[in-house]
């Protein structure tokens, strides 16, 4: 996932990495890749949990809204469906009441309007 993150970048385009502390994101092998290709490495204080609270609430959501909801005959059905569920329900489909009651794609569009 990492190297395609980074084959979508453009040359000039820098990439950030944050993470919580989990064991994967400390092994060497993941760090010498990020220093490979010039990846900068963010990682959560340790036993501060708002460090990464904007993506806890982004898994959450995922994994009660998408993977607990259904079951995946193989890897490359979930990988499909979990692009699916990105690309088209949560960004357009999916409604926020603090975006007063529009999916982030349809908050956009409208303040890109009202400016």
């Amino acid at each position: 996932m990492l190297i395609k993150a980074f084959e979508r970048l453009d040359d000039e385009d820098t990439l950030l990495v944050h993470s919580d502390r989990g064991w994967h994101y400390q092994m060497h092998h993941f760090q010498k890749t990020l220093k490979e290709l010039r990846i900068t490495q963010s990682i959560s204080r340790k036993g501060n949990c708002y460090d990464n609270a904007v993506m806890e609430n982004l898994f959450g959501k995922i994994k009660s809204e998408f993977i607990y909801t259904q079951e995946f005959e193989r890897i490359k059905q979930f990988k499909q469906e979990l692009d699916e569920y990105m690309r088209y329900y949560y960004n357009h489909r999916r409604i926020k009441e603090k975006l007063k009651g529009m999916s982030p794609v349809q908050y956009r569009t409208h303040a890109v309007e009202v400016a």
